[in-house]
């Protein structure tokens, strides 16, 4: 059996990919890749049966299938002396685009991806098609051919898990995914610094997480727009996914009141003492043990006890939730490992918190209020 080599296969692909194809192709047992890679061994098993059970996609497939086949005929043809060497890198089918070519990849990344982004927008392959298309639906039924890209680009895309099969079938159709939005924003990213004469490489991954939105907030100057991160709470994150019937977990007023609790926490940071202990809040510790700090502004100072009341009415549990969540900004995965819950509890239990917590600022402020500061 030809051993599989990092140089016989594409930089692109990813890890577990790799994994797979040993697995599969030469033999290598999970553990001896769990070795060799440093991981679990149950991780090298989730991840073949991932790609195992994704072999029904047609596209998907095929793309195991042309990258199989690059590494058979790189291990058949060792000593090739009609090719220069270190000139070109391998090409898995002849006479196609040089689907190894990262440069190639990013470029028809950034062009289809745009087109696959936009609302209605699909993917569409048939075996006997030389290449897919993207096919834009709109609302009065018409339908736009957007893009047109070759096959091996397409297996790329779906090896990179930038695409998803909407629907197998003589054409299968195939949509965008979010590690597919992540990549464009990303590569559009590094477009615009490139163009721009600007290197800060270290930014592209934090910029593909980042939604920029707009906010009204009120000061002592008066009324201001200020401009923050959609994505940089746990909590807004789940108020943009949806459940089967196409409604969003979290409704906009409880995405609203987990954000007016953080604004209050991050206001009572203000001012000389800006280590407050709120880790007190938390189960276990004195949940009303705080004094109002003295020489401070009304702000910080009233916007603590705020913060104290909706903990101290949520109680343990709830309260623990919303504090690590909406303000600590932890991911639920970490909240539900530091306070012992089952996984993918703590969603629920967040839900329920953020109800009761609408359910005391409109019984305390009113929905109107109150205002920060």
């Amino acid at each position: 059996m030809p051993e599989l080599t990092a140089a016989s296969l594409p930089d692109w692909l990813p890890a577990a990919v790799r994994h797979y194809l040993d697995h599969v192709e030469e033999g290598t047992s999970f553990r001896a890749l769990a070795r060799r890679e440093g991981l679990h061994a149950s991780t090298i098993l989730r991840q073949v049966r991932r790609y195992e059970n994704r072999r029904d996609d047609p596209l998907m497939d095929e793309a195991l299938a042309a990258v199989s086949r690059l590494v058979l005929r790189s291990a058949d043809h060792p000593d090739r002396k009609d090719d220069p060497p270190m000139t070109a890198p391998l090409r898995p089918v002849a006479a196609t685009p040089d689907l190894c070519d990262p440069q190639l990849l990013a470029c028809e990344g950034r062009r289809v991806l745009r087109r696959l982004a936009e609302p209605g927008a699909v993917m569409a392959i048939a075996p006997e098609m030389e290449k897919a298309a993207v096919l834009r639906e709109f609302p009065d039924g018409r339908s736009l051919r957007t893009a047109v890209l070759d096959r091996p680009v397409a297996q790329a895309f779906i090896l990179r898990d930038w695409i998803a099969c909407r629907k197998a079938g003589r054409v299968s159709s195939y949509e965008i995914t979010s590690a597919g939005r992540a990549a464009l924003k990303r590569m559009v990213d590094e477009e615009d610094r490139r163009r721009q004469g600007m290197n800060e490489a270290a930014g592209f991954f934090a910029d593909q997480h980042r939604v920029w939105g707009e906010r009204e907030m009120i000061d002592d100057a008066g009324p201001r727009r200020v401009r923050y991160n959609l994505a940089e709470s746990p909590v807004s994150l789940l108020g943009r996914r949806r459940d089967r019937d196409g409604k969003p977990f979290l409704e906009p007023e409880l995405v609203q009141a987990a954000e007016r609790l953080r604004e209050d926490f991050e206001l009572a940071q203000m001012g000389p003492r800006v280590a407050q202990n709120w880790d007190r809040f938390l189960t276990g510790g004195d949940r009303g043990g705080f004094q109002p700090d003295s020489g401070l502004g009304e702000g910080p100072s009233v916007a603590r006890g705020r913060v104290a009341a909706a903990l101290r009415d949520l109680g343990p549990g709830l309260g623990d939730v919303v504090l690590r969540c909406c303000c600590f900004l932890e991911g639920l995965e970490v909240a539900e490992r530091r306070m012992g819950w089952a996984a993918r509890s703590g969603k629920i239990v967040l839900r329920i918190a953020l109800m009761r917590l609408r359910r005391h600022y409109d019984e305390t402020y009113g929905r109107s209020g109150p205002l920060i500061g």
